[in-house]
């Protein structure tokens, strides 16, 4: 994959660094109560250590084939992330993907995941998958507009806080 992407509209998708942990940190302080809406990781405390050790595993997974951690740009700067992570064995991936509420309703995070699915026929990845919660509209119609297919629900699958939500699981297949 290349280092940086260009997504159109101003947006670029560049590769996770150390360079990018204190700005990635604030974004997510930025936009810890959207995001506590839907991630069990936002309930936890939000450190920049935290964020450092977060982004030097996935810069390890990264090195050995199986993240590709990278962060989502509006000129020049971080305003979200999108992740395909994947299982070598199985022959399978997971994307992931949030951005700052003030870029939502551009685009960006669907040209940012299209750009990480181009990784899949490389890597010999046959299945990938988004599991999103179930209330997340636009979550669930990033998936819908890549090409994806809700398969079923997982009741309660994800904790949130004191709660679980049910998951969308959403699944793609590609040729090798």
């Amino acid at each position: 994959m290349r280092f940086t992407y260009e997504l159109g509209d101003g947006f670029e998708l560049a590769l996770r660094s150390l360079d990018t942990v204190e700005e990635m940190h604030a974004v997510t302080l930025a936009n810890l109560d959207r995001l506590r809406q839907w991630e069990s990781w936002a309930h936890d405390e939000q450190t920049l250590d935290g964020a450092l050790a977060f982004t030097r595993a996935q810069l390890a997974e990264f090195l050995a084939g199986t993240v590709l951690p990278t962060v989502i740009l509006a000129g020049g700067a971080i305003v979200g992330s999108a992740s395909l992570r994947t299982n070598t064995c199985t022959r399978t991936a997971e994307l992931g993907y949030w951005i700052d509420g003030a870029h939502e309703g551009r685009g960006a995070v669907t040209r940012a995941c299209a750009a990480l699915l181009t990784e899949v026929p490389r890597r010999g990845i046959r299945r990938v998958e988004i599991r999103t919660a179930v209330e997340n509209v636009r979550s669930r119609r990033v998936a819908e507009r890549l090409g994806f297919r809700r398969e079923g629900v997982l009741a309660s699958a994800a904790p949130l806080g004191d709660e679980r939500l049910d998951m969308a699981v959403y699944g793609r297949t590609f040729s090798p």
